[in-house]
């Protein structure tokens, strides 16, 4: 059975321009690393948990922020490279991140010393134009950004550079 994982990619759009929010993990092992690294918000969920709860509940732990009202698409389930299957929730809204705020959880570090550090699931969130975004983002969740951009509601609209 696969790990399954479920999240929110929340969208705005600025001058025509799509954006995307999306999360850098944190951690000493993530800290110097950039391109290729960040995620959309998402986390682990239980066979026949509701997907969109999920979803919402593990946006607000990761940053604190609850996810805000606005139109919803179902981008679908990608599978990614590790085997986890990810099911990825699009809505549409503005969210100031300013005071964005992580869980933590305990991390042993340099593995194997016994030291334990208390470290934030998710170090930092930004807002990005979907052609950053492509670099930034974990390569096998960046279907979800294809799928975004083929929605009806933004037809039209640039990935930005």
């Amino acid at each position: 059975m696969p790990r399954l994982s479920a999240g929110v990619l929340l969208y705005r759009v600025r001058d025509g321009v799509v954006e995307v929010l999306i999360a850098h993990p944190g951690g000493p092992f993530w800290a110097r690393k950039d391109a290729g690294v960040w995620s959309v918000p998402k986390g682990e969920h239980s066979e026949g948990e509701d997907p969109w709860a999920a979803a919402r509940r593990e946006f607000s732990e990761e940053l604190g922020l609850q996810v805000p009202d606005g139109p919803r698409a179902d981008l679908g389930r990608i599978r990614q490279p590790g085997g986890k299957v990810v099911s990825v929730f699009a809505v549409q809204g503005d969210l100031d991140v300013t005071d964005a705020r992580s869980n933590t959880f305990e991390l042993e570090w340099p593995k194997g010393s016994g030291t334990l550090l208390d470290v934030p699931e998710v170090d930092r969130v930004g807002w990005f134009t979907v052609a950053e975004a492509r670099t930034k983002l974990l390569k096998g969740q960046r279907e979800f950004l294809d799928r975004l951009m083929a929605h009806p509601a933004l037809a039209g609209l640039q990935e930005g550079t």
